[in-house]
Parts: structure tokens; C-alpha cells; sequence
């Protein structure tokens, strides 16, 4: 009897052991358990692919705002010089030669129209004379009266709404004329001497500057 109470009681005792064990280990489990979630949220978070939607929209946004702000910093430097022109033509002390801008650049006087412009009138008429005077002959006076005519109908003061070029010429940005002359918003020998430069240098010359603008619309 004394035998089998004691295995009895041993097998109690083991019972009792694995019980608190068990008890023991998911007490362990459940304390580990919640401090391991956050790591896992973790990793996944850091595993998210980049939205590159997002990023390209960030960018255009950020291009857009910064093509704003040098758009507005170029019309007030434009209105600034037309103000400035215009004062200028209002002083006793102006030039006869033009007017100058506030750096001391001044502006520019077409040269006397030969017979041969006589078919033209107004800024037409000092186009032929200055590009005749540029070395150039009437034929090249012809093609630049079409272009400027597509252009800007000659009018000095013509603006594209959409890109802002500017003048005869439509000069984009209109300062690049400033290296002509200060007068360069209202005068149009100012105008048409940057026009004659431009097209020499990029193409050669008015009849070439024409057959690209056909072509591709733009010169």
C-alpha cells in the first residue's frame, strides 16, 4: 500500500509540475507575442513599394510652380521697361538716337527707306530699309515680310498669350531684345535690329528663316 500511495503521489506531483509548466510557457507566449507585432508591421511598412505616381505628380508640381515664378519675374521686368521707355520719351534730355534703358544701352534708329521700300509703309517699310541695310537684298526683304507677318502682323507690341513672345520678332522671353536697345518694348528699329540678329545667327538668313518656319511652323 505504501508503494502504490507514493507512486500515487509522484504521479500527482508530476502532474502538478507539468501543469505550472505549461501555465508558465503561454504566459511566456503571450509576453513575447505583442512585442514581435510591431517588428513584423515594421518590416512590412519598409517593404511597401514607392508610390511613383506620387513622385512624378511631386515633381510636375514643383516644375510648374517654379516656371510660374520666372514667368512673373520676366512680365514685371518687361512692364518695367515699357515704363521705363515711356518715361524716357516723355524727358527733354532723351536722345534723339532712342531712348535708353536703366543700364545706358540705347535704343536704335532705322536708317533712311531707298525708293525700292517705297511698296511698304510703316514697320514694314523700316524692315526693308534695315534689312536692305543689313546686306541683304529685296528678295530677302520679301521673305522676311511674310514671316513677320505670320508672325506678329508687324505690330511692336504684339503678345502670344500662351507662350509670351513678344514684339515683331516675337522675342521669347522679350528681355533677350534688351541687347539691342532699352527701348526694345516700343521701339520697332529696336525689335527689328534683335530680329535680323537672330535670324543670321540661327539661320542664315530671312528667306532660310521663312522656309523653316512653312516647314515646321515655327522659326
Amino acid at each position: 500500500m505504501i508503494r502504490l500511495w507514493n507512486r500515487a503521489g509522484l504521479y500527482r506531483s508530476l502532474g502538478a509540475l507539468v501543469l505550472v509548466g505549461g501555465v508558465a510557457g503561454g504566459v511566456a507566449v503571450a509576453a513575447d507575442g505583442p512585442a514581435r507585432q510591431p517588428a513584423s508591421a515594421n518590416n512590412a511598412a519598409n517593404s511597401r513599394p514607392l508610390n511613383v505616381a506620387d513622385l512624378e505628380r511631386q515633381d510636375a508640381e514643383r516644375a510648374e510652380a517654379e516656371r510660374a515664378a520666372r514667368d512673373t519675374a520676366q512680365r514685371k521686368a518687361d512692364e518695367a521697361a515699357v515704363a521705363a521707355a515711356e518715361q524716357a520719351k516723355k524727358s527733354p534730355s532723351a536722345s534723339a538716337s532712342g531712348s535708353k534703358s536703366p543700364t545706358g544701352k540705347p535704343g536704335v534708329t532705322a536708317p533712311p527707306a531707298p525708293a525700292s521700300c517705297n511698296v511698304y509703309s510703316g514697320n514694314r517699310k523700316t524692315g526693308c530699309s534695315m534689312t536692305l541695310a543689313a546686306g541683304y537684298d529685296l528678295q530677302q526683304v520679301g521673305c522676311l515680310e511674310k514671316l513677320w507677318t505670320k508672325e506678329s502682323q508687324w505690330n511692336e507690341k504684339a503678345r502670344n498669350p500662351s507662350s509670351g513672345a513678344y514684339g515683331i520678332a516675337q522675342a521669347l522671353p522679350p528681355g533677350k531684345m534688351a541687347s539691342a536697345g532699352g527701348d526694345y518694348m516700343t521701339n520697332p528699329a529696336t525689335q527689328i535690329k534683335w530680329g535680323l540678329g537672330y535670324i543670321k545667327d540661327r539661320y542664315g538668313s530671312p528667306c532660310s528663316a521663312w522656309n523653316h518656319s512653312q516647314n515646321t511652323g515655327w522659326y
